[in-house]
């Protein structure tokens, strides 16, 4: 399962990951992986990447970081930032647009496959 998360800079991209890991009864810290990239998570069964490819700058990064290793179809992703990495990472599942409003957010999500789609029928 991959999720593409697009929004500015404070859209909520981390607190939406943090927000869906609390619900799956994660009880640790969630922080933002900017720096660091990924973080994992291994929660009920589910492993869980959070990658953040704003400081990605090259497919050179990506290849030296090992990250296609991750892509085995045994994780399940949020992917923040993902045009830095288009070619490199599998296409979405999901999309989920952010945008800042006066009074909130404004979040569309788009189901982009069957497993998408699935996923948003009980919603």
């Amino acid at each position: 399962m991959v999720i593409y998360l697009h929004g500015d800079m404070g859209a909520g991209k981390t607190t939406l990951v943090r927000g869906v890991l609390n619900a799956l009864g994660y009880t640790g810290r969630v922080k933002s992986p900017t720096y660091t990239l990924v973080e994992p998570y291994h929660i009920a069964e589910l492993n869980i990447r959070h990658f953040d490819l704003y400081r990605l700058h090259n497919e050179e990064e990506w290849e030296a970081a090992g990250f296609r290793d991750e892509f085995d179809g045994h994780n399940i992703f949020f992917i923040e930032w993902p045009e830095r990495a288009i070619g490199l990472i599998p296409r979405p599942d999901l999309q989920i647009n952010m945008e800042i409003v006066p009074h909130g957010r404004h979040v569309k999500i788009k189901a982009c496959t069957p497993t998408g789609r699935k996923c948003l029928k009980p919603l």
